[in-house]
């Protein structure tokens, strides 16, 4: 059974930097493309970051590109999502997701079966 557990959110301020990770402890998703998610309150669910299965492809939000950085390891199962010069504006709850096995790297939602539960990422002005 799939469960993936995101750690690393927390309160930083404006220009400050947060190191999400993804890992999951029941089964290894080296061949799935992970991808990250936000979503703030009173907003939609919105694409951050995705890398496709191979590490060949990463693909980026036009919002969070050229800040955030999405990286995986999968000797050790866990993605991360470095996130650079954050703004109050990135301000949300943070999902890690995985899409199918051998599957293509999607800004859909729809696209990734497995979700973790979520982090708070807060950027105070």
């Amino acid at each position: 059974q799939v469960q993936l557990v995101e750690s690393g959110g927390g309160l930083v301020q404006a220009g400050g930097s947060l190191r999400l990770s993804c890992t999951d402890s029941g089964r290894t998703f080296s061949r799935n493309p992970m991808a990250w998610f936000r979503q703030a309150p009173g907003k939609e669910r919105e694409f951050v970051a995705g890398i496709s299965w191979s590490e060949m492809s990463t693909y980026y939000s036009g919002s969070v590109k050229g800040r955030f950085s999405i990286s995986r390891d999968n000797a050790k199962n866990t993605v991360h999502l470095q996130m650079n010069s954050l703004k109050p504006e990135d301000t949300a709850v943070y999902y890690c997701v995985a899409g199918s096995s051998y599957g293509r790297l999607e800004d859909r939602a729809s696209a990734y079966s497995y979700w973790g539960q979520g982090t708070q990422v807060t950027v105070s002005s």
